[in-house]
């Protein structure tokens, strides 16, 4: 009779997971792993071929875990990249080693930021086309241009130099907006 698996490749990257968001990605090795989830390195071998693939299931986890956060984001502005914006810097303070992981770092597994940011939802053509509806010419280009500050303000908040309020947040971006708009 078999022995019965006690250790599930869903225990394995749960435990990846976690480990990628308290530590960060580099942290995540077949012992670290394999210490945390109370086992040996051979079930990580078992279910993923090699770490690379190990890996290749945290970056898909950590896309899906950041499209769900947006989801539940907070609602506070009808201007245009701004509810999007404050997501995306929230979930940069909230989530530093998750943002750094999917935004920051490159590697062999990563999307391109566009692909994560719009999503299966189409969270920036959605948002382009309420910047078009609002009558502005050329949605696109505003996109591209508050993004660079929108991206900017998140990575700032990684190294501790960004410490502005919610509320700060929120009229710089509409102000951002409307600059960009003019």
């Amino acid at each position: 009779m078999a022995r019965k698996e006690s250790i599930t490749i869903n225990d394995i990257l749960e435990t990846a997971f976690q480990m990628t968001k308290e530590e960060g990605f580099m942290q995540v090795t077949a012992r670290k792993v394999a210490a945390r989830a109370g086992c040996s390195t051979q079930p990580i071998f078992r279910v993923y071929k090699n770490m690379e693939e190990l890996w290749q299931a945290v970056y898909t986890r950590a896309v899906l875990y950041f499209q769900e956060y947006l989801k539940r984001a907070e609602s506070r502005s009808k201007t245009p990249f701004v509810d999007l914006g404050m997501a995306y810097i929230s979930f940069a303070m909230a989530e530093k080693h998750l943002f750094e992981l999917l935004f920051v770092s490159k590697g062999s597994v990563q999307k391109e930021m566009y692909e994560v940011v719009n999503g299966a939802d189409g969270n920036v053509v959605k948002e382009i086309a309420k910047a078009a509806a609002q009558n502005c010419r050329n949605a696109g280009d505003l996109f591209m241009k508050l993004w660079i500050f929108i991206h900017g303000a998140a990575c700032m908040s990684l190294t501790g130099d960004y410490d502005l309020k919610e509320d700060e947040t929120l009229r710089l971006l509409e102000e951002a907006y409307r600059s960009f708009a003019q």
